[in-house]
């Protein structure tokens, strides 16, 4: 009994030990001894924490973009996405009328009528491309588009005759690219990791996105262009959860960036409708919600270097945008100039509406301070004292009215502490910053070693006989594994899945590929595993 106890102290020590581990791995509150304070030199730190110039009373210092992702153009399903889009890009961006916007992958839905198949059909693309010619976006705004993994579904080459993307995209750049969008007041970078897989085999082995070497090697010669820059913006279709990428890994390229903006999980179903966190080294991950079922864009704003953003819904007006102060849950305190939010002289809203803005009234801590003024275009402004807000966390709520009738109303947190920021879920945070094709690879492992292990086990190890449900399950288990038969069957059985291949076959048309739990094959490609694990461990369990 004094063993058992003693067994079950250790066990419980060890198991509080992990926890505590896992918790502090994804505590995304900022913490004044992590390198969120203290980046790195050379690593853009925020040197101009509170040099002028500060927000203030005028149209000043700030520019607004738009992020649209997971559009999924298709030819079979959903016969509202297509003119919705057409809207979009004809109405929404000429209200808003932002300086550029990211369209981060997925464009077209590249899958057969059932939905199991994928293919490319150059109809999606000539009616993605035809939305962009009709609605003249282009020529009002900088539309930059770029590939997610079901744009490059059934495609062996960059040079392949059904790699539409290079023949009816905007930017037609295949690759990771460095954009400065220049401003009166300064340079802002914006930097596309694109991990799509070429070559891009069917479903489902491109739901993950792999970055060699090379890849990872020039997207820092990016960020080291990035750091002349007054601030830098990462975008890419995968979250950095699902790209394999060699040490390190991606998240590190990027830890100079305030952001990285992302799509590709399609808020999980449902399930998270909002999936954001902070990578270690402060850089926010901000995934957004699909177009294709959910009509979700993104507005987002560069005031005086601070990031703001407002996650949206398509048609949903007014469009409301809270730059400063600054939500704080969203502070990059190693990046941005977060004194300017303390030296600042006036609140500052962005209002958007199809009808005129007739109102926008502003309170804090419930408290009202006023209406807000127009400052020019869609920015609205209301004098404030920020010394009385110096210590603790406050709220601001702003409702904006318009002519049409409609309001909107928007509340955020905000600090003007060193040392105060909010973390983000848990949940959150373990879909957002888990290498969860390292955890699928450690769990198909230890399936493979638990059932070899318990085979041989109960082969060549004496069971000791008991009346107990225990004892007599084990003695089975040992009777049964000495039949040959059975013992050898599932010996092999788990060896072909560990050491493959599992099957052969056509993973792009017209190419022969092989499928490993490693990786696969195409053509003298290899892919790295990723799902490939976790169809591994889903095939050990049925062999349990």
């Amino acid at each position: 009994m004094l063993k058992l106890f003693g067994a079950l102290v250790i066990l419980g020590l060890a198991l509080a030990c992990i926890t505590s581990w896992v918790l502090d791995s994804y505590d995304t509150a900022w913490h004044p001894k992590r390198s969120v304070q203290h980046p790195a030199a050379g690593d853009g730190a925020g040197s101009k924490g509170s040099s002028p110039p500060f927000p203030g009373g005028e149209l000043d210092g700030i520019f607004w973009f738009l992020q649209v992702s997971d559009i999924h153009i298709s030819r079979f399903h959903d016969p509202r996405r297509i003119p919705d889009f057409e809207k979009f890009c004809t109405d929404t961006v000429e209200v808003i009328q932002p300086a550029l916007v990211l369209a981060t992958g997925d464009l077209t839905d590249a899958k057969t009528e059932s939905k199991v198949g994928s293919l490319q059909h150059e109809v999606e693309w000539q009616a993605y491309h035809n939305i962009l010619k009709r609605s003249r976006v282009m020529e009002r705004t900088r539309w930059i588009d770029i590939r997610g993994n079901h744009d490059a579904f059934n495609i062996m080459s960059l040079d392949s005759v059904n790699n539409y993307y290079r023949k009816y995209s905007a930017n037609q750049k295949v690759g990771s690219f460095h954009y400065v969008h220049k401003t009166p007041f300064g340079n802002y970078s914006f930097v596309c990791a694109d991990a799509t897989l070429t070559p891009g085999p069917k479903r489902p082995y491109n739901f993950f996105g792999i970055l060699n070497q090379t890849q990872m090697d020039l997207l820092d010669t990016f960020r080291v262009e990035s750091l002349e820059s007054n601030q830098s913006i990462w975008f890419g279709h995968y979250t950095t959860s699902t790209v394999v990428s060699p040490s390190p890994g991606v998240r590190d390229i990027m830890r100079s960036a305030v952001a990285y903006l992302c799509g590709h999980l399609h808020t999980l179903g449902g399930l998270m409708p909002v999936l954001h966190s902070r990578h270690p080294q402060g850089t926010l991950e901000l995934e957004l919600g699909d177009w294709m079922d959910n009509r979700r864009y993104r507005v987002l704003a560069f005031d005086h270097d601070l990031l703001s953003f407002s996650d949206l819904k398509f048609e949903q007006w007014p469009a409301v945008l809270i730059t400063n102060p600054k939500d704080a849950q969203y502070l990059h305190p190693g990046v941005e100039p977060l004194g300017r939010i303390r030296r600042s002289t006036h609140i500052r809203i962005l209002a958007f509406s199809e009808a005129s803005i007739t109102a926008v009234h502003v309170s804090v801590d419930g408290e009202p301070l006023g209406k807000g003024s127009s400052a020019g275009g869609p920015l609205y402004v209301l004098l404030w004292d920020p010394s009385l807000y110096l210590t603790g966390l406050h709220t601001i709520r702003v409702k904006v009215e318009d002519s049409a009738g409609r309001s909107t109303e928007r509340e955020q947190h905000f600090t003007l502490e060193d040392d105060l920021t909010p973390s983000f879920g848990f949940v959150q945070s373990f879909i957002l910053l888990t290498d969860h094709y390292i955890l699928a690879r450690a769990a198909f492992i230890f399936m493979i070693l638990l059932n070899v292990g318990v085979l041989l086990a109960f082969r060549f190890l004496s069971v000791p006989s008991g009346r107990g449900l225990t004892s007599q399950a084990c003695m089975s288990l040992h009777l049964v594994s000495k039949m040959d038969s059975f013992f050898y069957s599932l010996l092999l059985f788990n060896l072909c899945t560990a050491l493959g291949p599992w099957f052969v076959g056509e993973l792009i048309d017209g190419h022969i590929g092989a499928c490993f739990a490693f990786g696969v094959f195409i053509d003298g490609h290899f892919l790295e595993g990723s799902l490939t694990y976790v169809v591994g461990v889903v095939q050990d369990k049925t062999s349990l």
